[in-house]
């Protein structure tokens, strides 16, 4: 049989989009191996990111690697897809002509007809996971229409593009087939789901659909862009046991000239009555959130602005960006990157700084409880566990000891808290 290598770089969201592909070539007859260095698989196919600086050298760093191996005789053909091939594909061509071909995000019918995969319909639904086999990411809409001024992705992945719901509850249906206990639903923006193919935001409908899928025992909801928030999207997660009490909003920043700065269009005000009613419907609800500091403009006064906002609302969950200069975006062609990296880390520092006491706290007041937890994996002495409140790899887990009972992975247990860190807790199986 035929061998196959896919690795997968960037998001969750390529990663779906990987699964997909591997469902297809695993349907042609190939053996499908992913993100591995030690195979023997003679064609190689890489997914790559193109969002950020960071993430952009490294999938360079990777198709770099695997022309060596081309030219050393390791590997015969070499292919590669995703993000950066579609924003740079002439330039990669050029500079790297050991790969085959290069495809970009959108065209995926391309590198099937290249590997001699089946454009079989039924298997648009089909995927061949790569996660553990207990959670999955369903993607539920491709590209944005919000056009942010530092971001990239709409130039790369297009306007919003819905995926019909029968669709994805044919596909949620098929993890729940294969054992997948929670869904982790993703987009560019959830939020704005349904309003290309329904006219009307209908993310609240997908979800309550989600819920009713037999084997489904969690459905967390990532990435919801706050302007425009639907109301129903709140009353259903405040209403359906099985929708995790966990949200993830990119708030990015809260100044007010920055936020227009940054075409977020939303304000301080909105943002925080947003907030507001978020906690109000649902009180045991963990927000995560996404900060951006050194956006061109941003001056001390914006920044202790910023402090002032996370120390006000606490996120349970925060990570903080510099500001990166992406070209072709609003920022890029209108504004000067006039901060300096020095404090754009500095910046960052003290936000994460800020964000370890916070977390230090919430994670204090939780010792003592007993929590329902999900086991991922064992590592050492320690099961790996993670709670509604946690998204896996991410966000924090729980430590259980493994001397004693023994735990399966991807089942649920009543763990009760024993102690906390600041990004971490301990805990032990609940006796009944």
């Amino acid at each position: 049989m035929k061998k196959i290598n896919v690795v997968t770089l960037g998001c969750s969201k390529n990663t779906v989009d990987s699964e997909h592909l591997m469902a297809r070539l695993a349907a042609a007859g190939y053996e499908v191996l992913w993100d591995s260095d030690r195979t023997d698989a003679k064609t190689v196919v890489i997914n790559t990111c193109g969002f950020i600086g960071d993430a952009k050298q490294e999938s360079i760093d990777m198709i770099l690697r695997a022309a060596e191996a081309k030219k050393a005789g390791r590997i015969e053909r070499l292919f590669v897809i995703g993000c950066l091939s579609e924003r740079y594909a002439d330039e990669l061509r050029a500079e790297i002509p050991e790969a085959d071909d290069y495809f970009g995000a959108r065209d995926w019918d391309g590198i099937v007809r290249a590997l001699g995969a089946a454009e079989n319909p039924e298997l648009a639904t089909s995927r061949h996971l790569t996660t553990p086999g207990h959670y999955a990411y369903l993607k539920i809409s491709e590209g944005c229409n919000w056009k942010c001024g530092y971001c990239a992705i709409p130039l790369i992945r297009g306007p919003h593009v819905s995926v019909p719901m029968e669709v994805l509850e044919e596909e949620a249906r098929k993890l729940a087939e294969q054992g997948v206990r929670e869904l982790i639903v993703i987009a560019q923006d959830t939020t704005y789901y349904g309003v290309d193919l329904y006219g009307k935001r209908m993310l609240a409908e997908l979800l309550r659909r989600l819920c009713r899928i037999g084997g489904i025992e969690w459905v967390r909801l990532h990435y919801a862009y706050p302007t425009g928030f639907p109301d129903d999207v709140i009353e259903t997660m405040a209403a359906e046991p099985k929708i995790c009490k966990y949200l993830d909003i990119p708030f990015q920043h809260i100044a007010d000239n920055q936020l227009s700065a940054m075409l977020r269009r939303h304000t301080k005000a909105e943002a925080m009555e947003l907030i507001g009613r978020l906690r109000r419907a649902i009180p045991d609800l963990a927000l995560r959130t996404t900060l951006l500091v050194g956006y061109p403009g941003e001056s001390e006064a914006d920044f202790a602005e910023l402090e002032a906002f996370v120390r006000e609302v606490r996120f349970e969950r925060l990570g903080v960006f510099a500001y990166s200069e992406e070209e072709g975006t609003h920022s890029a062609l209108h504004l000067r990157d006039d901060v300096p990296e020095e404090v754009k880390q500095n910046r960052v520092e003290r936000i994460m700084a800020l964000q370890r006491d916070i977390s230090l706290e919430n994670n204090r007041r939780r010792v003592g409880r007993t929590e329902r937890v999900m086991v991922d994996s064992r590592q050492g002495d320690h099961y790996v566990g993670r709670t509604q409140y946690d998204s896996p790899e991410v966000d924090q887990e729980i430590l259980i000891p493994a001397a004693g009972r023994r735990l399966l992975r991807g089942r649920f247990y009543d763990v009760k808290i024993t102690a906390a860190a600041d990004y971490h807790l301990y805990g032990e199986p609940a006796v009944k």
